[in-house]
């Protein structure tokens, strides 16, 4: 896997503009707060993104991959306040489950998720050798 950062930009501060890869292609679907018995863990903002980041591990782990297979994080979030409000908290716990992988990643705040008690849904592809 190779970060692509075009000439002249800034460097993005926790993901890449741009992975390139090859290997076979690993679709996470959307992942939430909640655990392997489909229980919510928190509603604590925070709580719910480190459990979805570490369902998201745990799929990834199940597939024969790890965290530098990461290519895309999609993160869905119901209010952009808040992840904003709790980026230092995310950043660690992202660091936590994934290390110093930077995929490219993209934040969009929706109305709401499926769930009602969800506020963020976090997606990913890998591609594994």
């Amino acid at each position: 896997m190779t970060a692509i950062e075009p000439k002249g930009w800034p460097r993005p501060r926790g993901y890449s503009n741009a992975i390139l890869a090859r290997g076979r292609v690993l679709a996470i679907a959307g992942q939430i707060g909640w655990n392997e018995r489909g229980e919510f863990v928190s509603d604590d903002f925070v709580a719910q993104a480190e459990q979805a980041l570490r369902n998201v591990a745990t799929i990834l782990r199940a597939a024969g991959g790890s965290p530098e297979h990461l290519v895309r994080l999609t993160w869905y979030v119901t209010d952009k306040h808040a992840y904003l409000a709790a980026s230092r908290a995310l950043g660690a716990a992202y660091r936590e489950i994934f290390g110093a992988v930077y995929p490219a990643m993209t934040l969009v705040q929706v109305a709401a998720l499926l769930e009602d008690r969800a506020k963020v849904e976090i997606e990913a592809t890998a591609v594994l050798p």
